[in-house]
């Protein structure tokens, strides 16, 4: 019999947020197309795209040598939107640990998501040193009340706007004397918005330390979906809010 070659095989996964998979692609198309040694293979789950790079060898250290190269390789070319390297670890718990370096506390108020922005940090351990406080402000009445969204912005521009968003991610802030907010309010469905507004129009704010920023997106798909997108892109936001105020 003869001697059987040995092979060894080494991967990893790379996970993004904030691009799409065409995009992500795009970047990638020469590496993609050249790589004879390094399988990319790609998985698409709401709001993220991850990539597992994977080589085989018969020496091991080549194996690796490989898949660290090209990950070296992809984060000069993807930069901030890779928020690990880790199949393990999601985006939440990144956020959580960017804020607890910053040494920053969070709130959360939400409309149309109905608490999940707040059940994926909460789900954290140890997010208990960040996290101060999650409200769900379903109706006019509770934005105006609780977190002080002016009857005219309600009014003149309706719950579901970018007004809106930018007084709830201050309102909350300020109420819980917190340094970064994250709101969003929107359609998820069935029914759109009085004003002939889109199911899945949705706009997502962000607070820190009183910058405030304000997204629009427009989600399709189910209920459940856009709920999920949501959440989702809400994160994607609060990291890259938190990113901007690391530069500062």
């Amino acid at each position: 019999m003869g001697n059987e070659v040995q092979s060894y095989s080494y991967s990893k996964t790379v996970k993004l947020c904030g691009m799409e998979e065409t995009e992500v692609r795009a970047k990638l198309h020469d590496l993609l197309i050249s790589q004879e040694k390094v399988l990319f293979t790609f998985q698409t789950v709401p709001g993220e795209v991850n990539i597992c790079i994977s080589a085989q060898s018969e020496q091991e250290e080549e194996a690796k040598r490989l898949v660290k190269g090209m990950i070296r390789e992809l984060k000069i070319r993807l930069g901030s939107h890779i928020f690990t390297t880790s199949s393990k670890v999601t985006l939440a718990e990144t956020i959580v640990e960017l804020l607890k370096e910053q040494k920053m506390t969070i709130t959360t108020v939400e409309s149309c998501t109905g608490g999940m922005i707040s059940a994926r940090l909460t789900d954290v351990a140890g997010v208990s040193e960040i996290f101060k406080q999650g409200f769900v402000t379903y109706s006019n009445k509770a934005k105006r009340k609780i977190l002080g969204v002016k009857k005219m912005t309600l009014k003149k521009y309706s719950a579901v706007s970018e007004q809106t968003a930018w007084e709830m991610a201050r309102g909350g802030a300020v109420l819980t004397k917190s340094d970064v907010c994250v709101s969003v309010t929107g359609y998820a469905g069935p029914e759109a918005g009085e004003n002939g507004e889109p199911v899945g129009l949705v706009y997502i704010g962000c607070n820190v330390r009183g910058k405030i920023e304000v997204e629009e997106f427009h989600f399709s798909g189910d209920r459940r979906t856009i709920r999920e997108l949501a959440t989702v892109h809400a994160l994607t936001l609060l990291r890259r809010c938190i990113l901007e105020n690391y530069q500062l």
